[in-house]
């Protein structure tokens, strides 16, 4: 009941005012209800039963086109006016409404099926004292819920308590960033004790103060008030809708927001009907058409007054005029009458046509084979079957990186112990060897390794074996120096709980080679040690954050030895290094720059042996500083500098953060197209620098990549106007910006800032609290310029909110097409924002993948969808267009210079009937053929060439000047088919002397051949001929004299004497030669110059089209060349690698993570398989230029 007040007041727009704050009553439904929260139902359709007809007739209508063909039916119910039958019109408007209405019911039935879906979900409430199992719609504000184990959140959640110790519990947040990585979130102690008792729960009634609803993901602030005392409330203690319960017995929470107030619903944006720019480019065609007919109707209304006066009272004693009717009235009603005639300047079957073609264009997308994912049965899907052709003319594509560039998989790939590095694999003659999936796999032997994991290197087990004591202690410290929590449910069956995926695998590996991390205790961690139980009394835990930049451990072995073990970012541990290490240090950075090289993550290792006595004492002034009341941070920060230092290096190990099959290639295909990438990231910056390498997006032989992190507006600014002056400093201090008006009635106001030349290649990474300073207002366009000149910008640490920001920066000032890919709620507003948007499908969640235009389930299908699907459907687009107004413009000017020989009375060229079945039928099928089946090349040379995209970019195939071509080659061409068979007519007879110079032998004569000219056209447009293309062209001809030999038969007319009134024009002319002479000799005259200019103009300026197509004809297409790995050696380093949350360290220390719990099996915290390799072979380019060289020094 409170959901429908709610929705009332949210449809009659009678809320009051804004919600500044929420304020809830646990189990209390009544209080609740009085404010009028809405409930937890979404809904994401747009029609009811009873709305559906009136809405989506509303806005069919309020298409300019569909509105003036209802006008016109209007029109040609007037006796007076109309010189055509009314079903001219009716049927094919009736046609399109009704076609267009069931895509949008269909649509919109999925869409409820969606909702109804989601609804329906069941989840446990608390109701009345008791656990009831209700729909996720009839969820109110305000009840207590209880999850249980991999269950669906069902609500924005404040957690009351759960089946953990300490009250955690683990939630995987794929749907809302894309990360498969457990979260931690904890509930207040004092709400933690009420435990699973329902009793306990039901009398819970604290109040819940906090925020309105909002879409900050990472943010939350309130406070709860219970027995008269408040409690503070942030994001740690709220679990939100999207998220899933894991490896959590059970949990109850109080109910915060439901249904569109959620945060998963509030980051869904403002979803905007997306039309591509061909369609903003028609609106304006079709007003200017509008405009030139009544051009065309006003000289035919003003020569029918002229006749009328000069001509018109010859014809009246046989042609009396009708009571009231003179020269002045007749003119008005000539305009309304050839207003009818002319119609088809604006055929209504163009957007009936469009339709159909994009359809078909997004099945192709559905059934390519080529972007099925076999491994998560995923295949490609176009959402949308409105933005085909964009895709054919990306500039800029914005991309998330967690799950769309990577796996969000961390693997151990190599390792450097005591200066020797391992990892790699060598022949006999020392050359480095590929490791693929074909290669031998080391057995390590273990009863406790875990099965998932792999590795190459045979040398480092034997190493470990072997006994040698620096590789021992080296996974020693993996061992034992991390935060991570084991499960053991089973004898050997090890379930590693880590925050952070790169501590899971460094553990694992450890495992794996011998050093197997068991259990642990807040004062032991117990190891097996080849094979061996030693347990080690944890003495302190020196904790991470992203000031230290590393972590460290203080144990004491069963001998008595204390040591610390210390791993952090390179750079910080080399400068805390002991003298003697400084040979073993250089050894490491050369191996540390090589992994840097190959892009993986990288971290040194550590330890140092301390003296019992000087232990005690800190030990001592630990424990003061950690109880100080004031400066207890720093206090602690001078201990750890104090222990930390002196340290004995160890090695490193080198995390591969997987890329996603096939990343690198697809980047640099992409970028040989001239389209940008832009990556936005919410991960830190050492991170997105590391994938900008292994993906080639950031590369040594750059000229130099720009860092902006300035923490002040002042600081940015002169780190942009520093960038941009060092790559272009002959660049003026403002931007050129080039003020214009586009759109319907030009009412559209644009400012597009010009591309400024660069030479040389740049980087630029700019993090987010930079990025909300340049975002401003008086920044923004300095912002633009500078990354514009660079060939790569990485966005690090960015909220959704700013990466839709930068999507809607670059569409502002750059008036170009963009497309934004991505897998995570985070990424929703991105996608909404960009021209395009792209959602990637499969283990990383759907959130994104449901507001998006498109979606597959890997990234190195984008290259597919844009160089092949994107390219043909733009280039298919075009030619149809083109060839559409073609036709239409002949049929009607045909009937504007017989207006001359009529006396401008209205009387059309053609029969009835062919004038109803031109467009519906005559030519429908051959040019749905052509813009479904046509290619000018074929999907291999589209990927061997990647400039043939550029057209597309450049919007070279269909503009304004080339609709200007059209119309004048429309002119030409219906001069022709006027002039040359009312020439060829005018006095003729038949070959047995009777007469033929009639109007309806005229009218078949000049449709006949300009069916046959408009046909011969479309043969000349097609550059890709299947069966079906045959078949339409010649199918279309063979229906029209079949159709024409029976509509102008005896029979018809005896039947329907009215409406066929051409009886035997059929046979009388086309059996003459003449007549067929006439026929050809139109044609030739229409063809023929085309054929001419054509030919003459690939001769002088070929396009890229045309030349590859030449190469196309002249040679096979080459096998792609094999891609030699080649190592990039790297002075840069990543730093430390973890993406764990500072103070975890307290909680393993803290004894109440060992209250006893029950039994339970649990899933793989890290299932981990090996990717299969990409199933797109790389591919070999080389430009036009190139190739032309080659051709010369032949």
């Amino acid at each position: 009941m409170g959901s429908i007040a709610s929705n009332a007041f949210q449809l009659c727009g009678k809320q009051a005012e804004r919600e500044e704050e929420r304020y809830l009553r646990a189990n209390d439904r009544p209080f609740n209800l009085s404010y009028t929260y809405t409930n937890n139902a979404i809904t994401t359709s747009k029609y009811n039963i009873f709305t559906f007809l009136p809405l989506n007739l509303f806005e069919q209508f309020g298409r300019l086109a569909n509105t003036y063909f209802l006008f016109l039916l209007l029109l040609q119910l007037i006796p007076q006016i109309s010189s055509l039958s009314w079903f001219t019109t009716a049927v094919p408007l009736i046609l399109v409404l009704s076609i267009t209405a069931v895509k949008d019911a269909s649509d919109d039935i999925n869409r409820h099926r969606s909702d109804k879906q989601v609804n329906n979900r069941r989840v446990d409430v608390l109701i009345d004292g008791e656990l009831r199992s209700e729909r996720w719609m009839n969820v109110q504000v305000g009840d207590i819920i209880k999850l249980e184990n991999n269950q669906f959140v069902t609500a924005d959640l404040l957690l009351l308590s759960s089946s953990e110790p300490l009250n955690l519990v683990y939630v995987e947040t794929a749907e809302l960033d894309g990360e498969t990585n457990l979260k931690v979130k904890q509930a207040l102690t004092v709400t933690g004790e009420l435990g699973d008792r329902v009793d306990a729960l039901a009398g819970f009634n604290g109040e819940v103060r906090c925020e309105p609803p909002n879409n900050r993901l990472d943010k939350f602030k309130g406070t709860m008030t219970l027995s008269g005392q408040a409690y503070s409330l942030d994001n740690d203690k709220v679990l939100l809708r999207g998220c899933t319960l894991r490896n959590t017995e059970w949990c109850f929470g109080l109910v915060i927001f439901g249904g569109p107030d959620t945060k998963l619903m509030q980051n869904s944006g403002k979803t905007t009907l997306k039309r591509t720019s061909i369609d903003h480019l028609m609106n304006v065609l079709v007003l200017s058409i509008f405009g030139f007919l009544a051009f065309m109707c006003t000289v035919m209304a003003i020569g029918n007054a002229i006749w009328e006066v000069r001509e018109g009272f010859v014809f009246t004693p046989f042609l009396p005029r009708e009571p009231g009717i003179d020269a002045a009235l007749s003119s008005f009603l000539s305009f309304w009458s050839y207003v009818i005639v002319l119609n088809t300047v604006v055929p209504i079957s163009l957007y009936v046509s469009v339709e159909i073609i994009r359809l078909g264009n997004s099945f192709y997308i559905d059934w390519d084979r080529k972007m099925y994912y076999p491994k998560s049965d995923t295949p490609a899907q176009a959402r949308t079957t409105t933005l085909n052709e964009e895709l054919g003319q990306i500039k800029y594509i914005f991309s998330d990186k967690t799950g769309t560039l990577t796996q969000n998989v961390m693997t151990f790939n190599k390792c450097s112990i005591n200066g020797k590095s391992y990892g790699e694999l060598f022949d006999f003659a020392g050359q480095r060897v590929e490791i693929t999936e074909k290669t031998e796999k080391v057995d390590f032997r273990n009863e406790l390794a875990d099965p998932k994991f792999t590795f190459h290197d045979h040398s480092l087990v034997e190493t470990v074996k072997g006994g040698n004591l620096e590789a021992q202690a080296f996974f020693r410290l993996l061992a034992l120096c991390h935060t991570v929590m084991p499960e053991e449910k089973k004898e050997g069956e090890l379930y590693y709980q880590a925050q952070s995926p790169d501590e899971g695998a460094l553990v694992t590996a450890a495992r794996n080679f011998g050093f197997v991390f068991r259990s642990r205790t807040p004062e032991t961690i117990t190891v097996f040690e080849m094979g061996k139980k030693v347990v080690y009394e944890l003495l302190a835990v020196l904790d991470f954050n992203n000031v230290r930049k590393r972590m460290s451990v203080i144990v004491r072995s069963p001998e008595g030895k204390l040591t610390l073990f210390c791993k952090g970012a390179d750079t910080i541990i080399f400068e805390r290094l002991h003298p003697s290490c400084n040979e073993l240090t250089a050894a490491t950075t050369r191996h540390l720059n090589e992994y840097a090289g190959d892009g993986l993550r990288t971290l040194a290792l550590a330890y140092k042996d301390i003296d019992k006595s000087y232990m005690e004492d800190w030990k001592q002034r630990h424990h003061e500083a950690s109880t100080a009341m004031d400066g207890r941070e720093e206090m602690l920060d001078e201990l750890y500098e104090e222990m930390e230092k002196d340290l004995m290096l160890l090695g490193a190990t080198a995390v591969e953060d997987k890329l996603q099959d096939g990343v690198p290639q697809t980047i640099e295909q992409l970028a040989k197209a001239d389209i940008k990438i832009w990556v936005l990231t919410g991960d830190k910056q050492e991170t997105a620098e590391n994938i900008g390498y292994s993906c080639n997006m950031l590369r040594e032989e750059m000229k130099k990549i720009f860092i902006v992190a300035a923490n002040t507006p002042e600081g940015v600014k002169e780190e942009l106007q520093k960038a941009r002056r060092e790559m272009c400093p002959e660049a003026a201090d403002e931007p050129s910006v080039v003020r214009a008006r586009a759109g319907l009635f030009w009412s559209h106001k644009t400012e597009t800032v010009q591309d400024e030349k660069v030479e040389g290649d740049y980087g630029l990474v700019i993090n987010g609290h930079s990025l909300a300073f340049a975002l401003e207002k008086d920044l923004q366009l300095e912002l633009l310029r500078t990354a514009c000149m660079c060939q790569t910008v990485i966005c690090c640490r960015v909220t959704p909110l700013q990466k839709a920001q930068v999507v809607q920066l670059v569409k502002k000032y750059k008036q170009v097409i963009t497309l934004a890919i991505g897998d995570g709620a985070n990424d929703v507003s991105m996608i909404k924002a960009a021209h395009i948007g792209v959602g990637i499908s499969g283990q990383e969640g759907m959130q994104a993948v449901l507001s998006s235009d498109f979606s597959f389930a890997q990234f190195r299908y984008l290259q597919r969808l844009l160089l092949v699907h994107g390219r043909w459907s733009y280039l298919r687009m075009c030619k149809f267009l083109q060839y559409f107004f073609y036709k239409n413009f002949i049929f009607t000017f045909v009937h504007f210079w017989y207006a001359f020989f009529c006396g401008f009375s209205a009387q059309t060229v053609y029969d009835e009937w062919f004038i109803t079945l031109y467009n519906l039928l005559y030519t429908a099928l051959p040019i749905l053929g052509l813009s479904l089946f046509d290619q000018d090349v074929n999907d291999r040379w589209s990927f061997q060439y990647p400039q043939l995209y550029a057209p597309g970019q450049l919007n070279l195939y269909f503009n304004k000047k080339a609709f200007v071509r059209c119309l004048l080659h429309s002119a030409y061409s219906s001069l022709i088919l006027f002039f040359i068979p009312w020439a060829a007519m005018y006095d003729t007879v038949r070959d047995d002397g009777k007469d033929i110079s009639d109007y309806q032998s005229f009218a078949l004569l000049a449709q006949t051949s300009l069916l046959v000219v408009v046909n011969l056209q479309l043969c000349l447009d097609t550059y890709y001929w299947t069966a079906v293309n045959q078949f339409f062209v010649w199918g279309s001809l063979a229906a029209y004299f079949a159709i024409t030999f029976t509509i102008y038969s005896n029979g018809m007319f005896l039947i329907f004497t009215s409406s066929f009134p051409f009886i035997g024009t059929a046979r009388n002319s086309l059996n003459q030669p003449n007549v067929w002479l006439t026929i050809f000799l139109s044609t030739l005259l229409c063809i023929l110059p085309v054929v001419a200019f054509r030919f003459i103009l690939i001769q002088l300026r070929p396009t890229i089209n045309d030349k590859v197509r030449h190469k196309v004809r002249k040679e096979a297409l080459p096998a792609p060349a094999p891609r030699i790995p080649r190592r990039r050696i790297s002075t840069r380093r990543s730093g430390y690698a973890f993406s764990h949350s500072q103070g975890f360290g307290e909680l393993v220390t803290s004894r109440r993570f060992l209250l006893k719990r029950p039994l339970r099996s649990r899933p793989a915290l890290f299932a981990t398989t090996d990717s299969p390799l990409a199933q797109n072979q790389p591919q070999h380019y080389r430009t036009i230029t190139e190739e032309q060289e080659e051709t010369q020094s032949r």
